[in-house]
C-alpha cells in the first residue's frame, strides 16, 4: 500500500553561524607550555585587523541602513576577520594543537567558521549597539570566568597532553557564543546569539553523521554532556564573582580633590575612607607656599 512520504523537518527561521572543530586530541606538551609566547605575532596581527574592522564596520553600518545588507567589501573583509580571530582564540584556549595560519581563507585548517551574510532588518541595524548589550555581557562574563581559572585548565592539559572532554565542550561553547556575538555585532548575521548550552543531538538517520572515513566534528552539532554544562555554569558564576571582586576596590575624589583608593570586605554597607588628614599633604602647593 502506498504511503505518503514523511513531511520534511521544520527548519529554523534563522540561520546561526557555525563553529566546526574536531574533538579534543593529543597535544604537544611543549607547545602547551609556551602557548601564549607562540601567539605573540598573532596578537599583533589580530590587533591590526581589528583596527581595520572597526572602520569597515562603521562604513558598513551606514551601508546596511540604506541597502538592507552589508556592502560587498565590508561583508568580504569581516567574513574573513571573524574566523581569523576565532582560530586564534581556539588555539589560545587550548582546544587543539595546530598553529593558526596567517590567512583569511584556510580550507584545510581544523577550525572552521561558516558565515552567511545576507539581508538585514534596518531597524535592528540602527539599534544594533543597544540590542547587542545582553549578549556582550554574557560573553564577557563567560570569558572572564574561563580566564580566572585558566591556569588550572592549562595545567590539566599540560599534564594529560590533551583537553578533557567536558572542558573542551564548555570551552567550545564559549568560543561559539563569542563568535556568534561578534558576527551579530558586525552585522554578518541577523540571528541573535543563542544556544549557549549546546544543540539538541542530531538524529542518526538525518544525515548528521559524517561519511565513513570522513572527518568528525566535535562542535557541529555541539552537544554538551552533564560535565560540560556544569563547567559552563561554573565559568558563569566565577565570571560574575570575579567581576564583583574587581569592583570592591573603588576610587573616589573628595571635596579637596584628593584621590583615595578604598578597599573593603565583601559585606553589605558603604565603603568609608580612612581617617582624615590632620594637615595638608607635603606636596600640596598651598602648603608649599605657606
Amino acid at each position: 500500500m502506498w504511503q505518503a512520504p514523511p513531511a520534511p523537518a521544520p527548519m529554523d527561521s534563522e540561520w546561526l553561524p557555525v563553529l566546526d572543530m574536531p574533538p579534543p586530541g593529543l597535544q604537544n606538551r611543549l607547545t602547551v607550555l609556551v602557548r601564549i609566547l607562540l601567539l605573540i605575532p598573532q596578537f599583533v596581527v589580530v590587533w591590526a585587523l581589528s583596527v581595520v574592522a572597526f572602520f569597515v564596520t562603521v562604513i558598513g553600518w551606514f551601508g546596511a541602513l540604506f541597502l538592507g545588507r552589508l556592502p560587498g567589501f565590508a561583508a568580504d573583509y569581516l567574513s574573513g576577520y571573524v574566523p581569523y580571530e576565532t582560530r586564534v582564540d581556539a588555539y589560545l584556549m587550548l582546544t587543539h594543537d595546530r598553529y593558526p595560519p596567517f590567512a583569511f581563507r584556510t580550507p584545510g585548517y581544523p577550525v572552521q567558521v561558516e558565515l552567511r551574510p545576507g539581508e538585514l532588518n534596518r531597524l535592528a541595524v540602527f539599534f544594533r549597539i543597544v540590542l547587542v548589550i545582553p549578549a556582550m555581557i554574557i560573553q564577557a562574563v563567560l570569558y572572564a570566568g574561563w580566564w580566572a581559572v585558566s591556569f588550572i585548565s592549562w595545567l590539566v592539559v599540560l599534564i594529560l597532553g590533551r583537553m578533557p572532554q567536558p572542558l573542551f565542550e564548555a570551552t567550545a561553547a564559549i568560543l561559539r557564543y563569542r563568535m556568534r556575538y561578534t558576527a551579530y555585532l558586525l552585522m554578518l548575521t541577523s540571528a541573535y546569539p543563542k544556544r549557549l548550552f549546546g544543540d539538541e543531538p542530531a538524529p542518526t538517520a538525518g544525515g548528521a553523521a559524517p561519511p565513513k572515513g570522513g572527518p568528525v566534528s566535535g562542535t557541529h552539532p555541539l552537544v554538551l554532556s552533564g560535565g560540560g554544562r556544569g563547567l559552563l555554569v561554573a565559568f558563569l558564576v566565577i565570571g560574575v564573582l570575579s567581576s564583583s571582586a574587581g569592583s570592591i576596590t573603588t576610587t573616589f575624589t573628595d571635596d579637596d580633590d584628593d584621590t583615595k583608593n578604598v578597599t573593603g570586605p565583601l559585606v553589605p554597607g558603604p565603603l568609608t575612607p580612612g581617617p582624615p588628614q590632620t594637615g595638608p599633604l607635603p606636596t600640596d602647593p598651598v602648603a608649599a607656599t605657606g
